[in-house]
């Protein structure tokens, strides 16, 4: 396995999954989305894994670029918006490969041990 959780540091969900990946002796690479991001190639593999661009938006931050983003026309401007201001994305997101999740998801990364 070949795990990655792109989180934020003070989020509690993002420390629960690195918790539960320490717990089953599981290496992971852990990485600060707000402060490094994701490259698009990642963001596409993500997107394309958990379903849409909807699933990974945080929908309850309260930053005023989450309130802008709802009121966006295009998938591609959201986007866009979404890989120039990483904090917006709902964390954390853990990838395995090709597969991914938003969100604490034990119940799922159970199937992929």
């Amino acid at each position: 396995m070949n795990i990655q959780i792109f989180g934020k540091p003070k989020c509690f969900d993002t420390k629960k999954a690195e918790r539960y990946f320490k717990e089953r002796k599981i290496k992971y690479q852990s990485i600060d989305v707000a402060k490094y991001g994701m490259s698009r190639g990642e963001f596409n593999s993500v997107k394309s894994a958990v379903g849409g661009l909807e699933k990974l938006i945080d929908g309850d931050s309260k930053d005023d670029d989450a309130v802008l983003l709802r009121y966006l026309a295009g998938a591609q401007a959201k986007e866009e918006k979404l890989l120039a201001n990483p904090q917006l994305l709902k964390t954390p997101v853990v990838r395995n490969g090709k597969r991914a999740t938003v969100g604490y998801q034990p119940e799922i990364w159970k199937t992929w041990e």
